[in-house]
């Protein structure tokens, strides 16, 4: 009696599929001009704030807003109520500008019809979320070296001062740096929602990296470390007096900030006509 063989399909593992997903978005990233543009707005920034005129003196003359480079970078110590708006120009700027990018990248992928190719071969929702939220968090960590390689070289230029404690320095560049999958996944999150809505995702995205939300908060209920973990994920915390509980803090939020809006990406997407 012969045997029946019935062919089998092997369904490819998560590693395997987020793999293909990475490939082809980190293609997309390499090969957009919205990527280096928003590196030279990076570069950019720093020179504009070390150039910025701060309050008029009784001379009448502006001061400079910074008199030392690494102010541009990060505050002397954890930010949570601005009290000038010069106290906020720093590196936290770079996540106004990354989740314009984010909204761009992804909104693009709705408006060419590439969202829908992919849903039909590809159903794995949670991969887009990873994916999207891993590429555009690459993004901003080339935003945030920009940022502080232009800082650096424009503080040599104008002359400011170099003084600094090098480990709070490199501990605060890379609790922002860590922070950016954190909020790779907020934006990413906030797009997929707004999918069909692309000038409010864009909108609403500048709004909350600004830190107006958490401004407004702190406000109301006082200065409170819980309270910009939960609202501004801990970027704040990474300042030029940073230690290394500082970096740890950064990487728990921004992994927790990952999980949280992964999760519910993928189920606002799997329960909704993504086209």
């Amino acid at each position: 009696m012969e045997r029946t063989l019935i062919p089998t399909f092997e369904t490819p593992s998560v590693s395997k599929r987020l793999k293909s997903m990475l490939g082809v978005d980190f293609y997309r990233l390499f090969h957009t001009p919205l990527f280096y543009i928003m590196i030279a707005i990076s570069a950019i920034i720093p020179a504009m704030v070390l150039s910025m005129g701060g309050m008029a003196g009784p001379d009448g003359a502006a001061a400079p807003l910074y008199t030392n480079t690494w102010n541009i970078i990060a505050a002397d110590t954890p930010l949570y109520i601005v009290r000038d708006i010069g106290e906020y120009a720093n590196m936290n700027m770079v996540f106004i500008f990354g989740g314009i990018m984010v909204s761009i990248f992804i909104g693009h992928d709705y408006r060419s019809g590439y969202v829908k190719q992919l849903f039909t071969t590809h159903s794995k929702k949670r991969d887009y979320m990873m994916s999207k939220s891993i590429v555009c968090a690459f993004g901003m960590i080339c935003m945030c070296g920009a940022y502080l390689a232009a800082g650096s070289f424009a503080g040599l230029i104008t002359g400011a001062s170099m003084r600094v404690n090098v480990g709070s320095l490199l501990v605060a560049v890379l609790g922002k740096m860590i922070m950016s999958l954190g909020w790779a996944s907020l934006y990413t999150f906030l797009n997929v929602v707004l999918r069909r809505h692309f000038g409010i995702s864009i909108a609403l995205s500048f709004f909350i990296g600004t830190g107006i939300p958490v401004i407004g908060a702190a406000a109301l209920v006082g200065n409170n470390s819980v309270l910009n973990a939960l609202l501004y994920g801990s970027s704040v915390n990474a300042c030029l007096s940073s230690n290394l509980m500082t970096l740890v803090t950064c990487a728990v939020v921004s992994v927790v900030w990952a999980i949280i809006y992964n999760v519910l990406g993928s189920a606002v997407l799997a329960r909704s006509d993504v086209y």
